[in-house]
């Protein structure tokens, strides 16, 4: 007991998204558990097994990165995102070579000895996140000098957007999204950041065309765009997700009776907010998007009120990166989108993914932690001339 009032007093950091971290994991546990008898059935493990072997300690290990992050002063992380992109770039290039291919959606690398797969592109958009409010922070005094800061800020963007875009398209649209946003934030001149919209928009024609899964994003978009032209094996996974949002109702199935979960190919994951429509209704599925929008009111708030530039630049990037991820999941799961393969954070099983989500909500509460002190320190001076 003694203990765990000790970890609770060190426990620092936005109350709210303490509280929308226990809510969506909760969620995430339930959804997961039900949407996994399928696969544990394929497998020929009890449901029981493969959950607890797998998500819920995942979500555990999750939380407790959460934890570990948010107690570290978020300025150390300017120093580790320079760590991370002289990683990430030359992974990234060995995962385009030599990355297996997982459900035909994305190149994964494997890690020696524990034998766990993770997505390069995980660790990329913590790493260009964070190494992209390291430079516009230090850029500031020269923001609008083209040689100065802005080649040397896109030159880092492009190269990871380019990588990434080489074999997962909708992760690197997104990121790339998320930089134009931290450019504006980070007082980018309009001009410039136009003619990174422009050159970002040839790179994309160019992997769209050339790149070697081509095929695969024209597919999708001819399947989102004219799917009465279709043949029903290339709207398989849409069709069952609207008839999964269509019988969930007002108040949904109930927890594990879910139907759609038997033919949906990745329910757990892909598609979990229609499992989360079909059992427990619109309501659930409002409930998790206010959450997300929570969510990100709060970040916005952290922004605002962060003393230092990068503080404010990292938590406007990385609540950006998470909610607009989590919003094209939704999107796609109701049919506003072509199918992407992006997992909803927090919520879809993922493993690996599931910790890169962790340490990117800890490192934004690491930057709350420290609003949280300043404005504390601010009222204890402000009360001294009283005293006096």
């Amino acid at each position: 007991m003694f203990a765990m009032n000790k970890l609770l007093d060190k426990t620092k950091g936005d109350r709210w998204i303490w509280l929308i971290i226990i809510l969506l994991s909760l969620i995430s546990i339930l959804v997961v558990y039900s949407s996994t008898s399928t696969l544990a059935f394929k497998r020929g493990v009890g449901v029981e097994k493969l959950l607890l072997t797998k998500h819920v300690i995942f979500v555990l290990i999750g939380i407790a990165m959460i934890y570990i992050a948010h107690l570290l002063d978020y300025r150390y992380y300017a120093g580790i995102s320079k760590v991370l992109m002289v990683i990430t770039i030359p992974l990234l290039v060995y995962t385009l070579i030599f990355g297996a291919n997982v459900n035909d959606a994305s190149r994964w690398v494997k890690i020696p000895v524990i034998g766990l797969t993770f997505q390069t592109s995980d660790l990329a958009k913590l790493a260009l996140i964070t190494f992209l409010a390291r430079m516009l922070t230090r850029k500031q005094e020269n923001i609008k000098d083209v040689k100065e800061a802005f080649i040397p800020i896109m030159g880092s963007v492009c190269v990871v957007f380019v990588l990434i875009a080489w074999a997962n398209m909708s992760t690197a649209l997104m990121l790339f999204g998320v930089s134009i946003l931290l450019l504006i934030i980070g007082r980018i001149s309009i001009k410039q950041i136009m003619m990174v919209c422009a050159g970002g928009f040839v790179l994309l024609l160019f992997v769209a065309f050339l790149g070697p899964r081509r095929e695969v994003y024209k597919s999708r978009i001819e399947t989102y765009m004219h799917p009465e032209r279709q043949n029903s094996d290339k709207t398989f996974q849409s069709d069952h997700s609207k008839i999964a949002l269509a019988s969930g109702g007002v108040f949904g199935k109930g927890p594990g009776n879910s139907i759609e979960k038997n033919f949906l190919p990745h329910p757990y994951s892909d598609f979990v907010f229609a499992m989360i429509i079909e059992e427990y209704g619109t309501i659930g599925g409002i409930i998790v998007m206010s959450l997300y929008l929570v969510l990100l009111y709060r970040c916005i708030k952290i922004v605002t009120r962060a003393p230092k530039a990068f503080g404010a630049l990292l938590a406007a990037g990385l609540s950006f990166s998470l909610t607009i991820q989590a919003f094209a999941n939704m999107a796609v799961a109701v049919g506003l989108g072509p199918v992407t393969g992006v997992p909803l954070p927090l919520v879809s099983m993922g493993g690996t993914s599931l910790l890169f989500t962790s340490i990117a909500f800890g490192i934004i509460l690491s930057v709350s932690k420290d609003v949280e002190e300043n404005s504390n320190k601010k009222v204890i001076v402000g009360e001294i001339p009283a005293m006096a």
